[in-house]
């Protein structure tokens, strides 16, 4: 359902501010989906950490997340990989995008409460 390299935010992408959040969150359709999109390419730790778990609770059959990064997040990895299907991509500009789907049977277990990073 979702391409990472054609995932483009378009103008219209409606702006929010969920709980807890360091950085804008937007919400736009690709097709038939939602994307929920956020940006901590300037953040440190823990920031991406705490916005990473935040964007992961709207992830369902429908809705992706999408994470831009300075780099590869290995500390949230590390915790949420085995529970979301994970792609990445490099940005013209060097960062990393990272696009998080549902894994059925899979993401209804992860501990979205533990946003705790190592570094």
């Amino acid at each position: 359902m979702f391409d990472i390299d054609a995932i483009k935010r378009p103008a219209d992408a409606k702006e929010f501010h969920p709980e807890g959040a360091t950085v804008p969150f937007y919400e736009y359709k690709i097709g038939e989906g939602r994307v929920i999109e956020f940006d901590t390419s300037e953040c440190g730790p823990p920031e991406p950490m705490v916005n990473a778990m935040i964007a992961l609770n709207y992830v369902n059959k429908d809705t992706a997340a999408l994470m831009i990064n300075h780099k590869k997040p290995m500390g949230l990895l590390d915790k949420i990989g085995d529970e979301y299907n994970i792609e990445t991509a490099k940005t013209d500009d060097g960062k990393v995008k990272l696009l998080f789907t549902y894994k059925e049977g899979a993401s209804e277990q992860a501990d979205l409460n533990d946003a705790s990073c190592a570094g």
